[in-house]
């Protein structure tokens, strides 16, 4: 059973693959990324996920990003990047994805392409296709897949690849071993961060990567007082200075933003299905409150019978 509940992996996920789109696409599928011009840029099409993913009423949402490419004979592409990073064996899975994948083509008539990370620990668990047959009728719907612990096999190569990925997955993947041994979490922490250093990152890639880790792998109060302890005597040594500069408020700070832009989300998910689509001023103000009061709205909403009941409340717990 997993003893770490309040660990959130999704949202560290989504910063960082934001951050770091074309080096995603060159750890994970090298393929898609040589054909993709990235001098042409991309754009990540947040609004038109939601609208496809509020009007297939799929439910439970995981780190989806929608993405637009071009390819590299000049060709305008979607990409649809699934992030399944903490789930269990899904019966509905492929079956979802295949949705998201013809709910896109069929609203906005762009040839898509799915790419699905596997990040959850049933080794037997490798969902990759969906299809059907019925009256001489065929549908078969394909999709790549990575394993997270497919790469942990091979940990030196891991070690050795400077690509920011691979220590996402050494993050990712030694934070599930070590949810019940914190002192060997400690250990690992120590070590995934030395090694952001050891990699000559730039200043700011360093600090980016170390957030991804320490979202990950929390420590006790005692442990994460040794950590620093640890971490200011490696920065003294090296005479490279770039996490203690930040200081650990900052990185608390960026933590406490992502909760909130996570629940946030959340919340407007729930009033869009209650209410119908809320308008852009009372999405700004839920994204304006904080964390604790996101928390009581997701209650409250349980008792609106309106939107005057939301727009009521938003006008007493609006600072």
């Amino acid at each position: 059973m997993n003893t770490e509940t309040n660990t959130s992996f999704d949202s560290p996920w989504k910063d960082i693959v934001e951050t770091y789109l074309p080096e995603f696409f060159a750890f994970f599928f090298p393929n898609a990324y040589t054909a993709i011009d990235w001098e042409r840029g991309f754009d990540f099409l947040d609004q038109e996920l939601r609208q496809v993913v509020r009007d297939a009423e799929l439910g439970k949402r995981f780190v989806d990003k929608l993405v637009k490419v071009y390819l590299k004979d000049g060709e305008e592409t979607w990409i649809l990047i699934h992030l399944e990073i903490q789930s269990q064996y899904e019966s509905q899975f492929a079956e979802r994805i295949y949705v998201y994948h013809y709910r896109i083509f069929d609203k906005y008539r762009r040839r898509v392409a799915s790419f699905i990370v596997l990040g959850d620990e049933n080794s037997n668990w490798r969902p990759s296709e969906f299809g059907y047959e019925i009256f001489g009728c065929q549908v078969n719907f394909s999709f790549p897949v990575v394993k997270l612990l497919d790469l942990g096999q091979d940990w030196e190569a891991l070690v050795n690849n400077r690509n920011p990925f691979a220590t996402v997955v050494m993050a990712h993947l030694k934070a599930h071993q070590t949810r019940n041994n914190r002192q060997e979490r400690l250990e690992w922490k120590l070590s995934l961060t030395r090694r952001l250093y050891q990699q000559g990152y730039q200043r700011q890639d360093v600090i980016n990567l170390f957030r991804f880790i320490d979202w990950l792998m929390s420590l006790p109060k005692n442990l994460e007082q040794e950590f620093w302890r640890e971490i200011r005597q490696w920065e003294e040594e090296t005479r490279m200075p770039y996490i203690t500069s930040v200081e650990r408020l900052g990185i608390e700070q960026g933590i406490e933003q992502g909760m909130q832009r996570e629940g946030a989300n959340l919340v407007l998910r729930l009033l869009n299905r209650r209410f119908g689509q809320v308008t852009t001023s009372v999405e700004k103000q839920v994204r304006q409150l904080s964390v604790e009061q996101l928390e009581d709205l997701g209650e409250a909403l349980l008792d609106f019978e309106n939107e005057a009941d939301l727009l009521h409340w938003l006008s007493q717990n609006h600072d």
